[in-house]
């Protein structure tokens, strides 16, 4: 299933075409859904702003800002600056501008573009069973996944969101050496609270009863997770250890025809897990490159 024109799909990108003429939505589906991809992304607010924080370094400076920080707050008040509009981030996505960013995902326009690829292709061949997200964030791809199935008018299938919803795991060294060196302690950023997630549903009226959440670490979660069937399993969970938990829970839920989209494997720890994991259990559908940069990668179970 490639990137071609066909209806729930986004077309090749003409990269010479300018910004507004990349994405040609078509039907009210299309229509609906390319407008929740720009806004996820942040794509249609070019005008944006983030809150001014000195670096913790800066001991003098915090204490100052501390203080200014107070006496604006007894105005209502907030310090801001401005935010260039970063076109590159909100089109491809990436990990290290996320912090700076307002938007729901970190995963771009184009990765989204393909989820709504995968979605649309299980629901049109009746390929049975939930949709899942390991590792989701602010929540925005498991946003979009609940949009997809309302704009296709799937009423049988869940929405599943996995994630600690307090960052990424302690590295354990003795069980998974593959991830030593990995910086967990900067990845402050990627630390989303439960109760904000559910409210990015809520602000695109999606948070329903077929919005399912599994928080905790994965290895606490998935092997008592009341899911029976999955159609699709997208991967964001960076460290080998994450990203092999999840295989090892999820993969013999997948349906033939379903997805396995995994979106860190072009990171080291991720590649090794989805490798040693493809090779020990004797998967040969070929991996298929998501998008360009480089991010994501996927297969369709065949068997």
């Amino acid at each position: 299933m490639g990137y071609g024109a066909e209806i729930g799909e986004i077309p090749m990108v003409d990269e010479n075409a300018p910004p507004e003429a990349r994405l040609c939505p078509e039907g009210p589906e299309e229509l609906y859904l390319t407008l929740l991809k720009k806004c996820l992304t942040r794509y249609l607010f070019h005008d944006q702003w983030r809150p001014v924080q000195p670096h913790p370094s800066r001991k003098q400076l915090v204490v100052l800002y501390a203080w200014l920080q107070k006496l604006l707050a007894s105005q209502n008040l907030v310090l801001m600056r401005p935010q260039p509009f970063d076109e590159e981030f909100a089109l491809n996505g990436g990990p290290w501008k996320a912090r700076y960013s307002s938007a729901e995902t970190m995963i771009g326009l184009h990765r989204l573009g393909q989820l709504q690829n995968s979605i649309v292709d299980v629901i049109r061949n009746q390929v049975p069973g939930d949709l899942i997200e390991a590792g989701a964030w602010r929540g925005g791809a498991t946003i979009f996944m609940r949009a997809v199935l309302k704009a296709y008018r799937d009423t049988t299938r869940s929405v599943w969101v996995a994630d600690s919803f307090s960052g990424l795991p302690p590295r354990d060294a003795a069980s998974f050496p593959q991830d030593a060196g990995f910086p967990v302690e900067r990845q402050q950023h990627m630390v989303v609270s439960l109760d904000e997630v559910k409210r990015n549903f809520a602000r695109y009226d999606l948070l329903d009863d077929r919005v399912r959440f599994l928080a905790g670490w994965f290895r606490d979660t998935l092997p008592t997770a009341p899911i029976k069937r999955l159609a699709l399993i997208r991967l964001d969970g960076v460290l080998y250890e994450s990203t092999m938990e999840a295989l090892k829970y999820l993969y013999p839920k997948l349906s033939s025809g379903g997805y396995v989209i995994i979106d860190d494997y072009y990171t080291p720890h991720c590649t090794a897990a989805v490798d040693d994991f493809r090779r020990d259990h004797h998967i040969t559908e070929p991996l298929q490159v998501a998008t360009w940069p480089r991010w994501a990668v996927y297969w369709q179970c065949r068997s």
